[in-house]
């Protein structure tokens, strides 16, 4: 017989397959396991950590549910008394597992140091001028693919972002696989591959080094982020990733003041609420920055530069507007 902590333990160092047998609806993305809810409906907005410390803690950024893997077969299958989801874990050990997936060729293929070298200058797109403004983001012409479920390899050009910490430094690089022939992202399962330590850390635009930053603006998303660099190049910038991954942003020094701009559907909501709380409780002022439309990179691109200008100008302090909007 096992204790509580003992059986969690046991699913942790599975937690692959558990997550294979329970939410058979998810995919594996990186070191997560990514599914809609504990329903098993398809999406992202519940992640599960496979691996590092953190091997089998989940959460789920629409609703605010967290926990293990045991809280997971209890979500799953219905349950209610510990006994029976004591028993459902047992069950579950003594099942026979599948031969694991065999492992990439190298770790290295997927670094950072190996990934950024060999990349260019980033070029624009949807609206977005990718220039020298935009060091963080570089251009791959053939980047390492690996399909999560066969295992087989390939190559695509790739869009590659150096995400970074508060002190600038590379703690991982996040792609967005592109369709060779053009026409937007490859045709792939998981046409965005993130790598390394991204929760609390972004991809950063004009974000001085050493020095005290009073306001930063923060999104999730590239495109988001970027079109709203568009006019505001003077602007802190920082594109999170995910709304799991804005939620638990880390605030940069001397920061008084945070424009959050997230997504407007229920894991965008959630995350813009805990992090407006977690600002409060540091001392910053939270302030929401919302599109006209469903996203900041439809205005840039169907209502214009100067529209989405004058609707941000509207949303900043009268001091922000006037140090950085172009």
């Amino acid at each position: 017989m096992f204790s509580p902590a003992e059986l969690a333990e046991r699913l942790a160092q599975d937690a692959e397959a558990v997550c294979r047998h329970y939410l058979s609806a998810g995919r594996r993305a990186g070191h997560y396991w990514l599914v809609g809810d504990v329903d098993n409906t398809r999406g992202a907005s519940l992640y599960v950590h496979l691996a590092g410390p953190r091997a089998g803690r989940w959460t789920d950024a629409a609703t605010g549910q967290f926990g293990d893997l045991l809280d997971l077969i209890r979500e799953t299958c219905g349950l209610v008394d510990f006994r029976d989801v004591a028993f459902e874990a047992r069950r579950f050990l003594s099942l026979p597992r599948p031969e694991p997936l065999s492992p990439s060729r190298s770790g290295s293929h997927d670094s950072a140091a190996v990934v950024l070298p060999a990349s260019e200058r980033a070029r624009g797109g949807r609206g977005i001028l990718c220039g020298s403004d935009h060091a963080a983001l570089r251009f791959h012409a053939a980047c390492y693919y690996r399909d999560l479920v066969t295992g087989q390899t390939s190559s695509y050009p790739a869009l590659i972002a150096a995400v970074t910490g508060p002190g600038g430094e590379i703690t991982g690089i996040h792609r967005c696989f592109l369709d060779p022939a053009g026409g937007g992202k490859a045709r792939v399962d998981n046409p965005r591959r993130a790598l390394g330590a991204l929760l609390g850390n972004g991809v950063r635009f004009c974000f001085p080094l050493n020095a005290p930053i009073p306001v930063v603006a923060a999104g999730e998303g590239l495109e988001t982020v970027l079109s709203l660099s568009q006019v505001m190049p003077g602007m802190p910038l920082v594109a999170a990733l995910s709304a799991s991954h804005l939620a638990a942003f880390r605030f940069p020094p001397g920061c008084r003041r945070i424009y959050i701009a997230a997504d407007a559907d229920a894991a965008g909501r959630h995350a813009l609420e805990r992090l407006s709380r977690r600002a409060q409780i540091c001392g910053i002022l939270p302030r929401v920055l919302s599109p006209e439309l469903s996203d900041f990179n439809e205005d840039l691109r169907w209502l214009g530069p100067d529209r989405l200008a004058a609707s941000l100008r509207s949303q900043l302090t009268p001091e922000d507007a006037m140090t950085f909007m172009a």
